[in-house]
């Protein structure tokens, strides 16, 4: 069930001389039931010091209930719009999706997580070291975080991954490849992993990492604004913000699609998020379970981070960042609780870090109610 808090359209969501945040519409202070005066102050807060334009569309899930709120930078106030239907870049949270995906291929039995990626290839790896398909989806791979023949001084500083493709992608993996460490001891993020698994899980099928999103993942969970191609999209996608607020172009990913190039909205990724609450879907319990242990208070699973709480509880989580967005996802699976937030916050906007402790804070709010 769904309430739509974007439905207050012309609200305003503002700071009061006495700190408290209220939403107010021509003078008169107005309440809505569905967000709390604390959730109200975390959004102004972590919101205020962006861009003009800038939106947040959110996703809050209480015990498998959505409340939608959107909030848009308009002359210096936040005010309330409907943009649960609008498309961001989500950026690294393509990363669980495609490690989705290859959850998807183990419990189909078409390969094993422990299988080593040199077996399902035509070419040969330049390394004798064994990566697995878990490695990839765990960041253990050794991989470093970018390929070496990615030059990004040398690309579009507005869409660094347009032109790296199948032919840059295979001449890497034959003759240049270099881990940083052995396969397996240590978790090192590396968006040249992910991009590797998307691209040889499309190899095994013989089509693209688009195909195989539809089919697999975003048919089957009703995601139907959802794509790794921007020429896909055809409404209401949200214009990236450069950190000065000026537009900047959206990324292109070819063979390293797997790491970063899926276009979402909230009202989608919630669907994603309500069917990770259901323990009968093999597919998705398989990426919540721990693979690695980073320390004390994370492990990774495939593609999700496990953060431990201090109250004890467990969430799910990632986020993503790219040259216009910036985005975080955090799950409470036992609670049925969880914060979605998609923006237009550049990941180099020295703030951005704001979208992570909203996503946070929001889900505090959601504790033991």
């Amino acid at each position: 069930m769904k309430s739509y808090l974007t439905a207050l359209i012309g609200l305003v969501l503002s700071s009061c001389s006495n700190g408290q945040s209220t939403i107010a519409k021509n003078g008169m202070e107005m309440s809505t039931s569905e967000i709390t005066k604390e959730q109200s102050e975390l959004i102004y807060k972590n919101t205020k010091s962006f861009p003009k334009n800038t939106q947040l569309s959110i996703a809050l899930i209480k015990n498998g209930k959505i409340d939608f709120i959107g909030v848009e930078n308009r002359n210096d106030t936040i005010q309330l719009i409907e943009n649960y239907k609008n498309i961001f870049e989500i950026g690294s949270i393509t990363k669980v999706f495609t490690a989705t995906l290859l959850s998807n291929f183990v419990t189909d039995q078409k390969l094993k997580l422990e299988d080593n990626i040199q077996d399902y290839l035509d070419f040969k790896l330049n390394t004798d070291k064994t990566i697995t398909f878990k490695a990839l989806a765990n960041h253990t791979s050794g991989l470093p975080r970018l390929p070496t023949n990615l030059h990004l001084l040398l690309v579009d500083q507005d869409n660094p991954y347009k032109d790296y493709d199948k032919e840059k992608l295979t001449d890497y993996l034959t003759s240049k490849i270099k881990l940083n460490q052995d396969p397996g001891i240590k978790y090192e993020y590396s968006n040249l992993g992910a991009g590797i698994l998307g691209f040889e899980l499309a190899i095994i099928s013989n089509t693209s990492y688009e195909n195989l999103l539809q089919e697999k993942l975003f048919e089957k969970y009703k995601m139907t604004n959802s794509t790794s191609k921007k020429e896909n999209i055809t409404s209401n996608l949200v214009k990236g913000l450069k950190p000065n607020g000026k537009t900047t172009a959206n990324w292109d990913f070819d063979a390293l699609a797997g790491g970063g190039a899926i276009f979402s909205t909230v009202e989608d990724l919630s669907k994603f998020a309500l069917a990770q609450f259901d323990d009968n879907n093999n597919e998705l319990t398989l990426t919540q379970k721990p693979t690695f242990k980073v320390n004390k208070n994370m492990s990774i699973g495939l593609g999700w981070h496990i953060l431990k709480r201090k109250n004890g509880r467990e969430l799910i989580w990632h986020n993503g960042g790219t040259g216009g967005y910036s985005s975080s996802m955090a799950l409470d699976t036992e609670n049925r609780n969880g914060i979605i937030i998609l923006s237009n916050v550049s990941a180099y906007n020295k703030k951005m870090g704001n979208i992570d402790q909203l996503c946070f804070g929001l889900i505090k709010t959601l504790d033991g109610k």
